[in-house]
């Protein structure tokens, strides 16, 4: 008689065990992401042009996904690396997801990190910030023909700002040598777009190759000029101003951040963080958001921004080899 009810206590206890180990496996799938909080690792500090985007992103976003907390966390260390590295050791669960930069393409080359696109499943890039060619208001030239008319007529006498030597904006005059036959005097401004924004407009250099998002507001005062993109498309921002590709030069030099999910991420946890980005970048309110920060608005989603970091990483390869020698 002990045994048999004994027996019976334990079928009944490995039924309820059963039973509780499947609903807690339906609730866990039909949970995602509400369980709990979805950290964003951004690799940049707070409010630079990374962490507005990504921000932007998620504002957004968490519209089309229900119940998600995201919680930002800003991880500048390095130069972006430590955030990257550490995002990439994250357990891959949908819990943990992060930005990256365009300098995801350039470290692994520069011996500063081992960390690749290949490191990394992509949901989408909320920006992908073209390098325009801007010159002051006032230059004889208004058209990249006439520029560079005028860099052959006086060689090497053109100076360039950029934000340091192997930066993506060197790297942009550096194509741009290549594409035209011609070349600079590479000026540097390790503080960025404000002191170079500041020579163009006071005569002190001759043009940039850089992002128009952070030259808008001399740009709209009429201090500079756009001559060229090198995007695939015009700006909605500048429609008037042509592409390097329409003009017969297939140059492409982007400025992005993507967020990312760590490698092996579940298929179904990734289609849905795709999805809730696809409704996202395709937003009327998402659009005006990054039209408000002077930054054109991009659709670039899924395998398109893995594609997109990949074809980055190979060309940064054979470029920063050059810009080394």
């Amino acid at each position: 008689m002990k045994k048999t009810i004994a027996k019976r206590i334990m079928t009944i206890a490995l039924a309820a065990s059963m039973a509780f180990a499947l609903s807690g496996c339906g609730s866990k799938d039909k949970a995602y992401p509400a369980a709990k909080d979805v950290t964003v690792i951004i690799p940049k500090g707070a409010g630079g042009g990374t962490d507005t985007s990504a921000r932007g992103l998620l504002q957004y976003m968490k519209e089309n996904l229900e119940g998600v907390t995201f919680v930002p966390t800003n991880k500048p260390d390095g130069g972006g690396v430590t955030g990257m590295v550490e995002l990439s050791n994250a357990k891959a669960d949908g819990y943990t997801l992060g930005m990256v930069t365009v300098e995801l393409a350039m470290f692994p080359h520069q011996d500063k990190a081992d960390v690749t696109y290949a490191d990394y499943e992509a949901i989408c890039a909320p920006i992908a910030a073209p390098a325009a060619l801007i010159v002051p208001a006032d230059a004889p030239y208004n058209s990249v023909d006439e520029f560079v008319a005028f860099c052959e007529e006086n060689p090497g006498e053109i100076q360039m700002g950029n934000s340091g030597t192997g930066a993506i904006w060197h790297i942009a005059a550096l194509s741009f040598e290549e594409e035209f036959g011609v070349s600079f005097k590479h000026i540097p401004y390790p503080n960025g777009s404000a002191d170079i924004a500041a020579a163009l407009a006071g005569g002190h250099i001759d043009a940039t190759l850089a992002d128009p998002s952070s030259f808008k507001g001399q740009i709209d005062a009429g201090n500079l000029k756009i001559l060229a993109i090198m995007a695939d498309d015009r700006s909605v921002i500048y429609p008037d101003v042509p592409t390097f590709k329409e003009l017969g030069h297939d140059l492409t030099i982007r400025a992005w951040a993507a967020l990312v999910a760590p490698k092996d991420t579940p298929a179904d946890i990734l289609k849905t963080l795709r999805d809730a980005a696809q409704k996202t970048v395709e937003s009327e309110e998402f659009k005006t958001y990054f039209l408000n920060q002077g930054i054109d608005p991009v659709v670039i989603v899924g395998e398109d921004c893995n594609e997109m970091m990949k074809e980055d990483h190979e060309m940064y390869e054979v470029m920063l080899a050059k810009a080394a020698e």
